[in-house]
């Protein structure tokens, strides 16, 4: 009988680990139908069950939030970039068009033409070049948020959390969203009614 104890306590958390994959799944569910119905016919009842499952200890909530802070990091850092360099596009043009300004009231009348063919070119030059390095920059940026969401799939996927794997397809990747939407609304509401997660 020594053996008991250690049963009954097994009995029990087993018991609680059920109630509690039943209460995350019917909550689940109910969340779901917020969905738009084409994405509530691709969550089956075992999808949203091996969900439930996956979130039972938390740990998933707290995945999600630290990749969302990542996120919203990345996304703060990229923009920051995007402003400054917007900053600096904008003194560059400035500058340009007070040199211009001060060449122009020194010019001789007969080398007014040459100048202001030569200050065309430049102001087309600087021009060229603001177009290109937004360019680079934008490129930049989609390139760094698209290694993020490849980053967020791959931590879910392994932290086995299903519908999560390395995708680009874009019916996918709403499918993901989805199911992230889910997890943050369960989460939410959880962390309201005070139940624990």
């Amino acid at each position: 009988m020594e053996g008991y104890p250690g049963a009954y306590d097994e009995h029990t958390d087993s018991t609680k680990q059920q109630e509690r994959h039943y209460y995350l799944l019917s909550e689940l569910q109910a969340l779901v139908k917020d969905l738009p119905s084409s994405f509530q016919q691709r969550l089956s009842y075992t999808t949203l069950s091996d969900l439930a499952l996956a979130l039972i200890d938390g740990t998933v909530y707290e995945i999600v939030q630290g990749l969302l802070d990542i996120q919203h990091l990345t996304e703060k850092n990229l923009y920051n970039q995007r402003q400054k360099l917007h900053s600096e596009h904008r003194a560059l043009k400035q500058e340009l068009v007070r040199k211009h300004k001060e060449a122009l009231l020194t010019c001789k009348t007969h080398n007014l033409a040459v100048l202001r063919t030569n200050q065309q070119a430049e102001t087309e030059a600087l021009e060229q070049r603001v177009r290109e390095e937004q360019r680079m920059m934008d490129e930049k940026i989609v390139v760094e948020m698209d290694q993020k969401v490849v980053d967020q799939q791959t931590t879910l996927e392994k932290a086995g959390v299903p519908g999560f794997y390395i995708t680009t397809n874009p019916q996918e990747l709403m499918m993901q969203m989805n199911l992230l939407e889910l997890i943050l609304k369960l989460q939410q509401k959880e962390a309201q009614s005070g139940n624990p997660s």
